[in-house]
């Protein structure tokens, strides 16, 4: 129960920080107010379990009906916000497909605005031959120049802003979109970032990565993984606020040795995934931050790692390429530890505590994916009636295709709404997140197990962040990727069908 009232915090915790960092620009709606929408079905159901008790699962219909209520009333609230005017102007707000998230200006911005006398000189940055402007729309704190594209996409951004750079440097950055009738649109906005830096020290420009900081944060989760990971392996440990006789057990040297499999693997999971995002960013010459690992003394020993970009995405090429990366490279490591926990894990029963998350007796068949990697690792002595009893190093690669799974669901700013959005463009990126979103609520009807993750989607916000040229589409390989990545997710959270089953004789 403790356990379960601690997820609802952090859910809480998460909601809202999401809610404000991803809409709280956009709509003039209390950030209250929408997370309390978000969360009441959370609410509901921590209510019930604390009235009835975990014993007593709630009726479906309590759950459904205050998801469906509560996202028709999120969506209204936050409509609602967005047709409030922001002052006594009268000017509308840009619509979702012209929203620049990670470069919003500040209310005072330090890059001054464009003045009219400077129309004239922005106006010739636009060739007719390249993109005719037809209006030019004067924002508080953007300019927009919506016209005719003449020739290809790529070609039309780079040319065009290498003309804005020449008339006025460094002041603008310069964002390529679509807008609901399909015509594509230039917006430049004051480059803050830029006007930052040039009055920052070198030197603190340079503390960006914050090695130290990683280093501090690498050590603290890889000792509360090593704990949980001496759980895993059998140890019963005291509570964690019995210090001294928590201390006395782990100063035993072989009892920390045992969590070191369950934490070395799952580590080397979540590192590789956040490398694989960095390295690339940097290739693309984007600044972030080194990857922080998230300890916890509890539950996985860590809620993942991240990384902090702290540039805009050029385009939906080097978006694909970032998004992409973390999840291939992360389940690249993982396959080789999963097969080879696999292994070394024992056969047992299947009985009445079967289950997809409980790693003394996991039915392989919940997964494709998993279902095959476990007769590849054990042969025959894999039976229709056969549970696993998975080794640590499995329970770790068992949640790399978790986190895999997870990242890669095409939902807002996941891996897997970043792919999908630079395959197909932000606004079929919503709708694609939006369908993904019910899927995942109707498999949770069959399969409870993904009752929590198609919550936490359900809060997760479905507008992306656009990259500068949001408009150039990608090549074909690429595309072929990005479907790979969608065939992986569906082979990783489907069950096995009876036909395949009994090919495999599982």
């Amino acid at each position: 129960m403790a356990f379960w009232f601690l997820f609802i915090l952090l859910l809480g915790l998460a909601t809202y920080l999401m809610v404000q960092h991803s809409v709280a620009h956009i709509t003039r709606t209390p950030v209250w107010l929408l997370w309390l929408v978000l969360m009441t079905p959370a609410f509901l159901l921590s209510g019930w379990t604390l009235f009835y008790g975990a014993k007593q699962p709630p009726p479906p219909g309590l759950i459904i009906w205050s998801i469906f209520v509560c996202t028709v009333l999120y969506w209204m609230l936050f409509q609602w916000g967005r047709q409030v005017p922001r002052d006594t102007q009268t000017e509308a707000q840009p619509q979702a497909s012209e929203l620049q998230p990670t470069i919003q200006p500040t209310p005072e911005p330090i890059v001054r605005p464009i003045e009219p006398i400077e129309e004239t000189l922005l106006r010739n940055c636009f060739p007719w031959s390249v993109y005719y402007v037809q209006n030019i729309e004067y924002r508080p704190q953007s300019v927009i120049c919506r016209g005719q594209l003449r020739t290809k996409a790529s070609n039309a951004y780079q040319q065009i802003k290498t003309n804005i750079e020449a008339q006025f440097g460094d002041r603008f950055l310069l964002i390529f979109q679509e807008g609901l009738n399909d015509k594509p649109f230039f917006v430049l906005v004051p480059n803050v970032q830029a006007a930052k830096e040039r009055n920052t020290p070198r030197r603190d420009q340079e503390r960006l990565t914050r090695p130290g900081l990683a280093l501090l944060l690498l050590v603290a989760t890889l000792l509360t993984t090593t704990l949980v990971g001496v759980e895993i392996a059998g140890v019963t440990l005291p509570p964690i606020w019995n210090i001294s006789s928590l201390f006395t057990v782990l100063s035993n040297p072989n009892v920390l040795f045992k969590g070191l499999p369950y934490a070395l693997g799952l580590m080397t999971i979540l590192g590789i995934h956040e490398l694989g995002h960095y390295l690339t960013a940097r290739f693309y010459k984007i600044r972030s931050t080194l990857p922080y690992f998230i300890p916890v003394p509890f539950f996985l020993g860590t809620f993942g790692a991240f990384i902090q970009m702290r540039s805009p995405i050029p385009n939906r090429k080097a978006l694909f390429d970032i998004s992409i990366a973390g999840p291939f490279a992360g389940f690249i490591v993982t396959l080789p530890l999963l097969i080879w926990g696999l292994a070394h894990s024992d056969i047992v029963s299947l009985n009445e505590k079967t289950r997809l998350l409980n790693p003394d007796a996991l039915n392989p068949k919940y997964s494709i994916l998993l279902a095959i990697l476990s007769k590849l690792a054990l042969g025959s002595q894999l039976t229709a009636k056969s549970a696993l009893d998975l080794h640590p190093v499995a329970v770790a690669g068992f949640l790399g295709l978790i986190v895999t799974a997870l990242n890669l669901m095409p939902v807002g700013q996941l891996d897997g709404g970043h792919i999908v959005h630079a395959m197909f463009g932000q606004r079929t990126a919503l709708v694609i997140g939006q369908i993904a979103r019910m899927l995942l609520l109707l498999l949770a009807l069959v399969r409870e197990e993904f009752l929590v993750w198609a919550i936490i989607l359900l809060f997760m916000p479905l507008i992306d962040e656009p990259a500068l040229n949001d408009v150039t589409e990608l090549d074909n390989q690429r595309d072929v990727l990005g479907l790979l990545a969608m065939a992986l997710l569906i082979v990783i959270i489907l069950p096995l069908p009876q036909a395949i089953a009994n090919f495999l004789q599982i």
